[in-house]
């Protein structure tokens, strides 16, 4: 089993060096426009998937569905290099496309988007979805769901998922008050609560990707306060936006958010998540965009090296695919934010280095 796990690690060591360097990231922010950064795309390891894209979209459609289907290979690799007993703890995780795709489907059935406003978007490729799990959505349902003429419609085809069942409990809500976010709130909560019941059944790495995966939560319900303040929506409305399970409790969430001062944000959130210098930038630009990235620069800091320490196990593994994530990350924070005119400084600022 040793010998299994030494390569395994192995595999993942080779294909990190495949990662874009901080260099190349910057020939992306130095790129003239949207073209540029798809031609330097081309000579990294998404060529291939470049050159597939491009043979339907244009850039920016063409990047995201080449990073979204590179996307899936990583996570492919990472599913087959698992240890036996991780495998169903990642695949927990891996869900997590899924949930991405249904609310981004039920988002566009609100706006009236089109399947083909909307297909670029979604995290598939060739029929098979990222997550590799029981519960995953095959590209040809996605498509299904895209042509049905309203949200109801999309979830009621979705209880044959056994994602339906979760949003049907949230349709009365949602007529009431037509706010997306109870569903979103709904997937999201199931998602983690499915994850946390397969960690538990892990040898020595669950306590690690616990703590985890519980400061993601708590990320998660700080940004949603933030927004909601930029808003000014009730208390009662952000109560139903948060999700249980993080290193912050709901009730403490709640009196945060009836302070006029962000510092008592910080003062709250210390033990968790540093972010005093992150909430002071954040009250001169109220850029919500860049304070995310100063939270999972945080996060970053604090968990990967130590996922890293542990190379022969799971955590090894969490934090390939978890590099393979905040790549994605960077290159569509790059390509938006170049195609909406933004100064290379800027782009720069809200690029995630692991």
């Amino acid at each position: 089993m040793q010998s299994s796990y030494a390569s395994s690690s192995g595999v993942l060591r080779v294909l990190s060096l495949q990662f874009l360097t901080k260099n190349q990231l910057g020939e992306l922010a130095k790129a003239k426009d949207i073209a540029e950064i798809s031609q330097h795309l081309e000579s990294t390891w998404y060529g291939p998937d470049i050159e597939a894209a491009e043979s339907t979209y244009k850039p920016p459609e063409s990047i995201e569905i080449a990073v979204n289907r590179h996307l899936i290979y990583v996570n492919r690799v990472a599913m087959q290099v698992s240890p036996v007993f991780g495998k169903d703890a990642l695949r927990a995780y891996l869900a997590k496309w899924d949930i991405e795709n249904i609310e981004l489907i039920i988002a566009a059935k609100s706006l009236g988007r089109t399947l083909e406003q909307t297909e670029a978007f979604l995290v598939t490729s060739r029929n098979i979805p990222v997550g590799l799990s029981s519960n995953t959505i095959p590209l040809s349902e996605l498509h299904a769901l895209l042509q049905q003429p309203d949200v109801e419609s999309v979830i009621n085809y979705l209880v044959k998922f056994g994602y339906g069942a979760i949003l049907l409990q949230q349709l009365g809500e949602f007529r009431k008050t037509e706010d997306l976010g109870v569903f979103s709130v709904a997937l999201e909560s199931y998602y983690y609560s499915r994850l946390f019941q397969e960690l538990r059944f892990l040898q020595g790495d669950e306590g690690l990707l616990r703590e985890y995966f519980r400061t993601e939560i708590t990320k998660r319900n700080l940004l949603n306060l933030l927004k909601a303040k930029e808003s000014n929506v009730s208390r009662e409305t952000v109560a139903r936006h948060l999700v249980d399970g993080g290193l912050v409790s709901q009730a403490t969430l709640l009196d945060v958010y009836g302070s006029p001062d962000l510092s008592d944000i910080g003062k709250r959130f210390e033990q968790a998540l540093p972010l005093t210098d992150a909430l002071e930038k954040y009250k001169q630009d109220h850029d919500l965009t860049e304070f995310e990235v100063k939270v999972d620069r945080i996060m970053v800091a604090k968990f990967i090296p130590r996922f890293r320490s542990l190379a022969i196990s799971l955590t090894s593994v969490f934090s390939f695919v978890l590099q393979a994530e905040f790549e994605r990350q960077n290159i569509r924070r790059i390509t938006y934010a170049k195609q909406y005119g933004m100064t290379e400084e800027y782009i720069r600022s809200i690029i995630l280095s692991s």
